[in-house]
């Protein structure tokens, strides 16, 4: 057996969406802020990504996160994101996978009945806060990075959907909020595959006609999510479908999507702080979120948001490449 690079990785799921922690195999990536490492990672090591995520190793929804030492004296951990979309700035599901990994896998000190972790993230430092009972991670509280709202009730012209009403808000990503009545699309799995294309659609006219752009994180500068929000869902419990760039669903009820719609709610009026607000992915499971605090960002009124969740282990990895392999980078299909 021969090989050129190899990966070890412990693989988990949130909720439903994989997370694979990438533990060694790439070494210390340069740069003096985890943001910095999140940049010229995107410039000159996005080999590894492709290589861990596309298939044959990953596949069309993959998601995965590589652990790096913290830039910072108060964290334990650093963090870059990686997927089949790119780099994020912040991934809640992944957080709480990287949490339980680090616990499960004793490479964090593990107190019960809560072990705290302080995570060094491309987005800010994120707390993660894992109930621990018989040395097994039982669920997952993470305090996120600011939330704020950007547009609010704004329309966009979508060609072949015409003048959709959205709202745009920050979680740790971009997200676009939209009634799933207003594009004429049901709550329903049988459609998804139009949910996607009318999701498509929106991330490009935002990104062509009226991109966002972070006031303070370098390189968040545009709209890959799109949370399409079911009828009937309320400040208290809402379902959604989470359309992603290049055209995939989240599993999970997505940490920062879950970040940006209790931005959404809170600058409606409807959500109040420490309220519970249970969110519901495509398929059926449940993030349970609050808002702890008011804050501003750059001036923008911001909330400061925590998600609870669970993360299961599923698996040891060393991921190789064959010199000879014709796929070094994997590939989409």
């Amino acid at each position: 057996m021969r090989s050129s690079r190899i990966f070890h990785a412990v693989d988990s799921h949130t909720e439903g969406m994989p997370t694979r922690v990438v533990t060694s195999g790439l070494g210390v990536i340069p740069g003096a802020t985890m943001n910095e490492k999140r940049l010229h990672f995107m410039e000159h090591l996005d080999d590894v990504r492709l290589l861990l995520m596309n298939e044959p190793r990953g596949h069309s929804a993959m998601s995965g996160a590589i652990l790096q030492p913290s830039t910072r004296a108060d964290c334990d951990w650093g963090v870059v994101y990686i997927e089949v979309s790119g780099c994020l700035p912040m991934c809640g599901h992944g957080t709480i996978g990287v949490a339980t990994v680090l616990v499960e896998t004793g490479m964090v000190a593990v107190t019960e009945p809560t072990t705290t972790i302080r995570l060094d993230t491309p987005a800010g430092v994120v707390v993660a806060r894992v109930e621990v009972r018989d040395g097994h991670a039982e669920s997952v509280t993470i305090e996120n990075v600011p939330s704020f709202v950007v547009r609010l009730d704004d329309e966009i012209d979508v060609p072949g959907l015409g003048t959709v009403p959205y709202s745009l808000a920050f979680g740790g990503n971009f997200y676009a909020l939209v009634d799933l009545d207003d594009v004429l699309l049901p709550f329903d799995r049988s459609r998804q595959q139009d949910i996607l294309a009318a999701g498509l659609a929106i991330m490009d006219a935002i990104n062509t006609t009226a991109p966002p752009s972070h006031p303070t994180i370098a390189g968040v500068d545009h709209c890959h999510h799109v949370e399409f929000i079911a009828p009937g869902s309320t400040a208290e419990h809402s379902r959604h479908a989470m359309a992603i760039h290049p055209g995939w669903f989240d599993r999970s009820p997505c940490g920062t999507g879950t970040s940006a719609r209790m931005a959404e709610l809170w600058r409606r009026g409807e959500l109040g702080l420490h309220t519970d607000f249970v969110n519901e992915s495509f398929i059926g499971s449940r993030f349970v979120g609050r808002l702890v605090g008011e804050t501003d960002v750059a001036g923008i009124p911001a909330v400061v948001p925590t998600i609870t969740g669970r993360a299961w282990v599923t698996g040891l990895g060393q991921y190789l490449l064959d010199p000879s392999d014709p796929f070094p980078t994997g590939f989409q299909f």
